[in-house]
């Protein structure tokens, strides 16, 4: 259980075909905002009262539809229409031992440690994701007015061991606001970090499509489950 937390989130859009290099399974297709660009959501946690105490944490992941077909534009307005969104997720570094070592073993996340800071200024909220000294990248998104947020679901899929694995995540936004002004945030990638250096190779879009702020949202996180066995 997440009690009180804050995020923000941008999405951009990405080169498909590069995108689908990155997916560990064929039944992983790239949802498309339009014919050969997907979608991939930078999303910054800071987590401030959990049931394994306080960390941050910084999600990439790409929406997908598993083993079913996508069409471009209409998957992606489908699922916000029903507020249940679904994505791989490819990196998730986090703060803690306790939050790396659980959600490795769990659910086959693909978490490893790193530094994740967050700055604040009446303006902006900005997220600095950095490992062993090294900068990955920078988030910076606008605080905007909120107003209460409707309860999403999120049904992440990761790989152990070569077998997908799914959980569901019931996020409720208590305070919530979200822009489509392509300078609502922005997104800064580091130098040589090898995440960076991927990432810069899927060719994102030069402003976001989508920017969501959350400074007070309670989440869910439910166990996982193995598609090997249905």
């Amino acid at each position: 259980f997440y009690y009180d937390n804050t995020s923000i989130t941008s999405i951009y859009t990405a080169s498909t075909k590069k995108v689908k290099k990155l997916l560990p399974h064929p039944a992983m297709n790239p949802i498309e905002m339009f014919p050969g660009r997907c979608m991939v959501a930078f999303t910054a946690f800071e987590y401030r009262k959990t049931d394994i105490d306080p960390y941050n944490e910084f999600s990439i992941a790409f929406l997908i539809a598993f083993d079913r077909v996508q069409v471009p534009g209409l998957t992606a307005l489908w699922q916000m229409a029903r507020r249940c969104f679904t994505a791989y997720v490819w990196k998730l570094p986090v703060t803690t031992e306790i939050a790396r070592f659980g959600g490795v073993e769990l659910y086959g996340y693909p978490k490893f440690l790193a530094d994740i800071s967050f700055e604040r200024s009446k303006e902006w909220i900005e997220c600095r994701l950095a490992e062993k000294g090294e900068s990955i990248l920078n988030l910076k998104g606008k605080v905007l007015p909120t107003t209460r947020g409707k309860i999403t679901r999120f049904v992440t899929y990761s790989i152990t061991e070569g077998i997908p694995v799914t959980a569901n995540v019931v996020v409720d936004p208590v305070e919530f606001a979200q822009s489509r002004d392509h300078e609502a945030s922005i997104l800064d990638l580091g130098g040589k970090h090898p995440m960076a250096s991927t990432l810069k190779e899927i060719q994102l879009s030069a402003g976001p499509v989508m920017y969501q702020y959350s400074p007070v949202i309670e989440a869910v996180l439910f166990g996982g489950k193995n598609l090997m066995d249905g």
